[in-house]
């Protein structure tokens, strides 16, 4: 049974009138990597925040490493690594430079740390300054950063934003090692759902300040297994004929309101038939399979209706 590092309890961030998030309530466990997936205003980067520190909730309970008192949490923030909007890089300085600056800041002492980890984020033998660096590169260092310390937690609040594919598939790969070979639990936000499909093992959906699913990658591609798309002019209709007439329930309406239909997948024949014998003529009737946007959109979209 995996370690829990992180449990969140009932908590709600208010800033005067507005909810940020409402009754979060979430595990984290050690060595797995969560991917934390929103629309811009969702409250990822809050949730975040309230986990590093820079901000504390309205009501609820954050627990790190077992400790729960606020004296207490301040001690086990040290075991946590993140970046929150930006790496904070110094732009007339060197990524070691960099690096020893934040080392120093932190009171680390350990100087031979700073050459390992630029080792570790691919940048052992660069010269120049962060100003002329690519964004994949500041990324890279930033994370860098972030592994002062040897953090037992890392969160990146949208790490592989803006970066081209090469950028992106180093920083997928580091993301990986890191929690493969350092035992890093890794909390990750991104608006790139497939390249967190390929990072993460388990996926956090929060909309409007809310939790909507928490589930792990098995019980995602389950989610997106195969369906059949079908679409007419009279939806409650064709709803009736599932339910009356093929005896199932497994199916979910769009907010378009497109049916997917999980049973029958290799008996198209029959469900079209059945539409057919009821004088309905379907204006889509296909094979398809879900990607994780469309997941999230009919988890989004079926929670908001």
């Amino acid at each position: 049974m995996n370690e829990t590092i992180v449990e969140v309890k009932n908590i709600t961030k208010s800033f005067k009138s507005f909810t940020a998030l409402h009754d979060v309530s979430l595990t984290l466990e050690n060595g797995k990597i969560y991917g934390l997936i929103g629309q811009n205003g969702a409250g990822k980067t809050t949730l975040m925040r309230l986990l590093c520190g820079f901000s504390y909730p309205t009501s609820g309970t954050i627990e790190l490493f077992g400790k729960i008192k606020e004296k207490e949490l301040v001690e086990e923030r040290e075991r946590i690594g993140c970046i929150i909007e930006n790496p904070g890089l110094i732009p007339n300085m060197s990524a070691i430079e960099n690096l020893e600056y934040h080392r120093i800041l932190r009171g680390i002492p350990d100087e031979d740390c700073t050459l390992e980890l630029l080792e570790t984020v691919g940048l052992p033998d660069t010269k120049k300054k962060t100003k002329d660096f690519s964004l994949g590169m500041k990324q890279r260092l930033g994370i860098a950063i972030a592994l002062l310390g040897n953090p037992e937690l890392l969160i990146l609040d949208e790490p592989i934003n803006g970066l081209d594919p090469v950028g992106v598939v180093e920083i997928r790969e580091l993301i990986k090692r890191l929690c493969k070979e350092r035992h890093i639990t890794i909390l990750i936000s991104s608006h790139n759902l497939p390249e967190l499909y390929q990072t993460a093992t388990d996926y956090i959906i929060l909309h409007q300040g809310e939790v909507k699913q928490i589930l792990t990658l098995e019980e995602l591609e389950d989610k997106c297994r195969h369906h059949l798309k079908i679409s007419c002019d009279n939806t409650q209709k064709l709803l009736l004929i599932l339910e009356q007439q093929l005896k199932t329930d497994n199916f979910i309406v769009m907010p378009d309101q497109t049916v997917k239909l999980y049973d029958y997948v290799n008996e198209k024949e029959k469900v079209a038939k059945a539409i057919f014998d009821n004088d309905m003529y379907p204006l889509n009737f296909s094979l398809e399979g879900d990607t994780l946007e469309n997941y999230f959109i009919s988890v989004v979209g079926r929670n908001e209706e």
